[in-house]
């Protein structure tokens, strides 16, 4: 199976849980075997790619700014990428201005996805609920990818990917392993970035670092 074949399937659940005036958001990145797999809670409507008029790549956080920091701070994106990110609107991203950033992204052997595909129109909590009906897909989605080490962004989308009660506080730097479809995985749990976890950007940034020099 390809990642695009699982576009479909998040297309299908985007009508049920996701707002009908959005596209779904998918992913991006190295896809094959990449050093890390950064994971998310969903998009919003904050990402222009979500938009029925957008033609280029249905990726994480094009549009946006907040979290290109982290990116930055962890020498993950060019530095020229980094700065007209930061110069830009949010309605100035072009098609074209999206493939330079995950071009980049490439460069750099990292992956962006979210545990959920549904786009709301704004950062509404969803319910375990609806994270649960994507965990199976996002499971192939790993399978296909097969990162070297997976960060999982906060507690509800560490508790579900690992099936434990996790809080990201008392784990920190602390390796998980789970098997999908017969591979071991190690996975990290981190605090969430953005939002309202921007204050926790440094502790984020700090335990990026150490998994880096630990795991890759």
């Amino acid at each position: 199976m390809k990642l695009e074949e699982l576009n479909k399937e998040y297309d299908k659940l985007q009508k049920i849980y996701g707002d009908n005036n959005l596209d779904s958001i998918y992913n991006g990145g190295y896809s094959d075997n990449p050093d890390i797999a950064f994971v998310f809670m969903n998009p919003t409507g904050r990402n222009i790619a979500s938009s029925k008029t957008w033609k280029g790549l249905k990726s994480p956080w094009i549009g946006t700014k907040n979290i290109w920091d982290l990116f930055n701070e962890l020498d993950l994106i060019d530095k020229t990428i980094y700065n007209q990110i930061k110069s830009k609107k949010g309605k100035e991203w072009t098609e074209e201005f999206a493939e330079d950033v995950y071009n980049s992204i490439k460069e750099h052997k990292y992956f962006i996805t979210n545990l959920a595909k549904c786009t709301q129109v704004d950062a509404r909590p969803l319910p375990d609920s609806v994270y649960k009906k994507y965990l199976k897909l996002f499971e192939k989605e790993i399978s296909i990818v097969n990162p070297k080490v997976i960060i999982l962004f906060g507690n509800q989308v560490s508790s579900i990917v690992l099936d434990k009660n996790i809080s990201v506080s008392k784990c920190r730097r602390k390796r998980f392993e789970k098997e999908i479809n017969g591979n071991i995985y190690k996975f990290y749990s981190v605090f969430y970035p953005v939002g309202n976890g921007r204050f926790n950007i440094d502790k984020s940034i700090e335990d990026i670092k150490w998994i880096i020099n630990n795991e890759i």
